[in-house]
């Protein structure tokens, strides 16, 4: 499975980017496959595994924010791996393939 996530401070003031390092941090510490952009943390792993990162992740923050937003959404897929890259490695390919063919 797949779960992209958000953790937001709420009350600490418009620069929460601070917060947010310590959620990553955990995502990083936990050994499975990660990926941060602007808006989201993915992981990869079992239900189990990635609910308990995205758990302490919030756990993170909520020490040292009065109020925390969690957004999630999950890619449920038994049996699916290494989908942080080949989603990303199809929707390239693709990419390319247009670009060729509209050159």
């Amino acid at each position: 499975m797949i779960v992209a996530f958000s953790v937001t401070p709420l009350g600490v003031g418009e620069d929460v980017g601070e917060y947010v390092a310590d959620a990553v941090r955990v995502v990083r510490e936990s050994g499975l496959p990660n990926r941060t952009d602007a808006m989201f943390t993915s992981v990869e792993g079992d239900w189990d595994e990635v609910m308990e990162v995205v758990r302490r992740a919030v756990a993170a923050v909520e020490a040292r924010a009065p109020r925390v937003s969690l957004v999630l959404k999950a890619d449920i897929r038994p049996g699916g791996e290494d989908g942080l890259t080949s989603k990303v490695d199809t929707v390239e390919r693709h990419l390319g393939r247009g670009a060729h063919e509209s050159a």
